[in-house]
């Protein structure tokens, strides 16, 4: 069985980016979106940080909290083979429920990915506050330039951040 990350949350979160399932390089790195090809970080960085390149996983982790944001994923173990969310079986949901009472200033959650949304919404239904289902930054999903999908993940940051 493989098993995701503890939530990168903190008292001012307000915003939860959930994934689906950390991807081999990232359990190997044990940090979310660890894969050099993910474009996650870049998009964060260049919405929030004005393009400045992260100096290592702390710094990233910083970022995200400073900015209100957290992140984890809808799977907390699952079985899989390679790093595709479609090969996902035998999965076991996080509890979101207790997260969202223990944080209970997380208004809005931004699922990185339909695979993210799709694994949340069978465990739970639908999210008890705002949610947007966003491209995900996977290189799986090449489909979307990156400056398509980091206009869509900005616009859902600017509307999350004018629902506070």
């Amino acid at each position: 069985m493989l098993k995701s990350f503890p939530p990168v949350v903190g008292p001012q979160t307000r915003i939860l980016i959930v994934g689906s399932m950390p991807g081999q390089a990232s359990l190997d790195a044990q940090q979310y979106y660890a894969h050099p090809r993910n474009q996650f970080w870049r998009i964060i960085f260049d919405v929030f940080e004005g393009g400045r390149t992260p100096q290592n996983y702390a710094d990233k982790k910083a970022v995200i909290l400073k900015h209100g944001l957290g992140l984890w994923d809808s799977l907390a173990a699952c079985r899989r083979t390679g790093s595709l969310d479609a090969d996902i079986t035998h999965q076991t949901p996080n509890n979101f429920p207790a997260l969202l009472r223990r944080f209970p200033h997380i208004h809005t959650l931004l699922f990185n990915g339909a695979a993210a949304f799709t694994f949340y919404k069978r465990a739970f239904g639908l999210p008890p506050c705002t949610f947007f289902q966003l491209p995900s930054t996977s290189p799986a999903h090449a489909s979307r330039s990156y400056e398509d999908k980091k206009a869509l993940w900005q616009a859902a940051l600017q509307r999350a951040r004018i629902l506070q």
